[in-house]
């Protein structure tokens, strides 16, 4: 079959022939049929810092797919040959303390798709039963292949949240902002500010509901209007920048929540007194998704007709098109990218 591999320690992918996997008992064979491009993806073409010291080349690359169960191993029962599906990612040991008090997404064992192991980004890939998600019949593979980003933005922007009627501050507004942007729309927030130095970024943002969509330097004035000076009463912050950061803590309303999903790329400093403590505030740190009340959510939202991540998706490429894939991201003009592999 044909796979996208990092096959050495250094910048760029290879697109070859591999053998099809051969799955286990407990697994299943999936041909993919669209797979999402991701910042991990970057990072592993780039050959960056994080992913010299995570990666062990060669791996097939990839972690968000769509597809159909082509073969089930036998023990298998829940599963079956022609099913329409998509996979959690993140495989888990299932035995640790934190699997079996319903925190698995925080399992200390993980082991993901595309970094850890095999990828989606060929035309199978070999996935646990367990970690099978099936789709709606009217679900397309393009909308099934996006579930896992789709799946970041549930979790930061409903976990431990009441959006409903809520005033909301997203900074960041790469596609994972975005999809939160509609996610908060459809579950009823009164107000939305999405934040970006990107102009394209915005204008997506605004397509999804955002009520404004501005860049940092007007975040605080856009807030104390839609807020009469009280602050929001959740952010949910995307990009890791640390000026974004402490301007969540600086907007939030006193009382209210902070959803910290993207990741700062060094280590940087938080006054805890004023910018948490004193105000009495919420933080909440946001791995993956929840399996799987996430994953149901994200199924109900779909159901309801109210979220659609279509908007989102600016790029369709094959595999043979990873180049271009990888650049389209790097320029910043991409909303989500997908791979049309089969």
């Amino acid at each position: 079959m044909k796979a996208l591999v990092k096959t050495s320690a250094g910048p760029g992918f290879t697109l070859q022939d591999v053998p099809v996997p051969v799955i286990r008992d407990d697994e299943v064979l999936i041909r993919v049929h669209r797979a999402g491009v991701c910042g991990t993806d970057v990072h592993i073409h780039e050959w960056d810092a994080w992913a010299a010291g995570r990666c062990r080349p060669p791996f097939t690359v990839g972690h968000e797919f769509a597809g159909e169960v082509s073969q089930v191993g036998s023990l298998v029962a829940d599963v079956s040959v022609g099913d329409r599906v998509t996979a959690e990612g993140h495989i888990v040991c299932g035995r640790c303390h934190l699997c079996r008090t319903g925190n698995s997404h925080i399992c200390p064992n993980t082991k993901i798709i595309g970094v850890d192991r095999d990828g989606c980004f060929a035309e199978y890939i070999a996935m646990p039963a367990t970690n099978v998600w099936h789709l709606d019949d009217d679900i397309s593979f393009e909308v099934g292949g996006i579930h896992d980003p789709m799946g970041n933005a549930f979790h930061t922007a409903l976990h431990g949240t009441s959006i409903p009627g809520a005033t909301v501050l997203i900074t960041g507004c790469g596609p994972i902002g975005i999809f939160a942007v509609g996610i908060c729309r459809a579950a009823g927030a009164s107000r939305i500010i999405a934040s970006d130095v990107n102009p394209r970024r915005l204008e997506l943002a605004k397509t999804m509901g955002a009520h404004d969509a501005v860049r940092p330097t007007e975040v605080e004035s856009a807030v104390r209007a839609a807020t009469e000076g009280l602050g929001v009463d959740v952010v949910l912050e995307m990009s890791g920048i640390p000026a974004a950061v402490h301007q969540a803590f600086a907007l939030v309303r006193s009382g209210g929540r902070v959803q910290l999903l993207g990741i700062p790329a060094k280590s940087m400093d938080i006054e805890l007194a004023t910018e948490i403590i004193f105000k009495g505030i919420t933080v909440y740190g946001v791995v993956g998704r929840r399996m799987y009340d996430t994953w149901i959510q994200m199924t109900q939202f779909l159901r309801s007709g109210q979220f659609d991540p279509r908007p989102v998706i600016t790029h369709r490429l094959p595999l043979e098109k990873h180049a271009e894939a990888i650049a389209a991201i790097k320029s910043g003009e991409a909303g989500k990218v997908v791979f049309e592999i089969g």
